[in-house]
Protein backbone atom coordinates (compact mmCIF):
# COMPACT_ATOMS: atom_id res chain seq x y z
CA UNK A 1 0.00 0.00 0.00
CA UNK A 2 0.98 4.10 -0.70
CA UNK A 3 2.22 5.49 2.57
CA UNK A 4 -1.02 7.67 2.37
CA UNK A 5 -3.00 4.58 2.79
CA UNK A 6 -0.41 2.89 5.62
CA UNK A 7 -1.01 6.19 7.65
CA UNK A 8 -4.94 5.71 7.11
CA UNK A 9 -4.28 2.16 7.95
CA UNK A 10 -1.95 2.62 11.19
CA UNK A 11 -3.31 6.36 12.49
CA UNK A 12 0.57 7.86 11.67
CA UNK A 13 1.32 10.80 9.67
CA UNK A 14 3.22 10.22 6.52
CA UNK A 15 5.56 12.68 7.82
CA UNK A 16 5.91 10.09 10.76
CA UNK A 17 6.34 7.22 8.73
CA UNK A 18 9.17 8.96 6.73
CA UNK A 19 10.65 9.58 10.00
CA UNK A 20 10.67 5.82 11.46
CA UNK A 21 12.24 4.93 8.19
CA UNK A 22 15.07 7.82 8.35
CA UNK A 23 15.67 6.48 11.99
CA UNK A 24 16.04 2.84 10.76
CA UNK A 25 12.63 1.27 12.49
CA UNK A 26 11.10 0.23 9.23
CA UNK A 27 11.93 -0.28 5.93
CA UNK A 28 9.36 -0.18 3.26
CA UNK A 29 9.36 -1.94 -0.09
CA UNK A 30 9.30 0.27 -3.11
CA UNK A 31 7.33 0.57 -5.98
CA UNK A 32 9.10 0.51 -9.61
CA UNK A 33 8.07 4.39 -9.86
CA UNK A 34 10.49 4.56 -6.43
CA UNK A 35 7.33 5.24 -4.18
CA UNK A 36 6.94 3.57 -0.73
CA UNK A 37 4.94 0.43 -0.25
CA UNK A 38 3.71 -0.43 3.08
CA UNK A 39 2.91 -4.29 3.73
CA UNK A 40 0.42 -5.51 6.85
CA UNK A 41 3.78 -6.78 8.52
CA UNK A 42 5.35 -3.03 8.30
CA UNK A 43 2.10 -1.20 9.68
CA UNK A 44 1.73 -3.79 12.15
CA UNK A 45 5.19 -2.98 13.22
CA UNK A 46 4.52 0.88 13.21
CA UNK A 47 1.74 0.42 15.60
CA UNK A 48 4.26 -1.22 17.81
CA UNK A 49 6.75 1.74 17.14
CA UNK A 50 4.00 3.91 18.13
CA UNK A 51 2.84 2.68 20.97
CA UNK A 52 5.91 2.35 22.31
CA UNK A 53 6.64 6.08 21.79
CA UNK A 54 3.62 6.85 23.37
CA UNK A 55 4.96 5.40 26.45
CA UNK A 56 7.81 7.51 26.53
CA UNK A 57 10.77 5.34 25.32
CA UNK A 58 13.17 7.22 23.44
CA UNK A 59 14.12 5.95 19.58
CA UNK A 60 17.30 4.98 20.70
CA UNK A 61 15.81 1.66 22.93
CA UNK A 62 13.16 1.24 20.40
CA UNK A 63 15.62 0.34 17.54
CA UNK A 64 17.81 -1.42 19.94
CA UNK A 65 15.01 -4.09 20.99
CA UNK A 66 12.15 -3.70 17.99
CA UNK A 67 13.82 -6.72 15.92
CA UNK A 68 13.59 -9.43 18.87
CA UNK A 69 9.94 -7.89 19.77
CA UNK A 70 8.81 -8.33 16.02
CA UNK A 71 10.04 -10.36 14.22
CA UNK A 72 7.91 -13.13 15.29
CA UNK A 73 10.67 -15.74 16.53
CA UNK A 74 11.17 -17.61 19.47
CA UNK A 75 14.92 -17.89 19.38
CA UNK A 76 16.63 -15.25 21.90
CA UNK A 77 12.95 -13.45 22.57
CA UNK A 78 13.37 -14.43 26.50
CA UNK A 79 16.65 -12.87 26.44
CA UNK A 80 15.72 -9.86 24.34
CA UNK A 81 12.34 -9.51 26.79
CA UNK A 82 14.81 -9.70 30.00
CA UNK A 83 17.32 -7.00 28.27
CA UNK A 84 14.03 -4.36 27.31
CA UNK A 85 12.65 -4.95 30.24
CA UNK A 86 15.75 -4.33 32.18
CA UNK A 87 16.62 -1.38 29.32
CA UNK A 88 13.00 -0.14 30.49
CA UNK A 89 12.94 -0.16 34.08
CA UNK A 90 16.03 1.99 34.01
CA UNK A 91 14.30 4.40 31.67
CA UNK A 92 11.71 4.55 34.44
CA UNK A 93 13.83 4.66 37.44
CA UNK A 94 15.41 8.24 35.13
CA UNK A 95 11.66 9.33 34.64
CA UNK A 96 10.74 8.62 38.44
CA UNK A 97 13.63 10.90 39.39
CA UNK A 98 13.51 13.68 37.20
CA UNK A 99 9.27 13.65 38.31
CA UNK A 100 10.82 14.08 42.01
CA UNK A 101 12.94 16.69 40.99
CA UNK A 102 10.48 18.66 39.16
CA UNK A 103 7.94 17.95 42.09
CA UNK A 104 10.61 19.53 44.18
CA UNK A 105 10.80 22.54 42.16
CA UNK A 106 7.38 22.80 41.99
CA UNK A 107 6.77 22.28 45.69
CA UNK A 108 9.32 25.03 46.14
CA UNK A 109 7.58 27.48 43.62
CA UNK A 110 4.56 27.13 45.71
CA UNK A 111 6.26 27.66 48.77
CA UNK A 112 7.53 31.39 47.14
CA UNK A 113 4.09 31.96 45.51
CA UNK A 114 2.38 31.47 49.33
CA UNK A 115 4.99 33.63 51.08
CA UNK A 116 4.83 36.39 48.62
CA UNK A 117 0.91 36.45 48.63
CA UNK A 118 1.03 37.07 52.37
CA UNK A 119 4.06 39.86 52.31
CA UNK A 120 1.40 41.51 50.00
CA UNK A 121 2.45 43.98 47.08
Amino acid sequence: MKISEASRASGVSARSLRHYEDEGLIVPGRFSNGFRDYCRSTIDRVLVIRSLLESGLPVRLIREVLPGLTDGSADGTKAVCAEFLHEVQDYRDRLAAHIAALSDQQAALDTYLREARRAGP
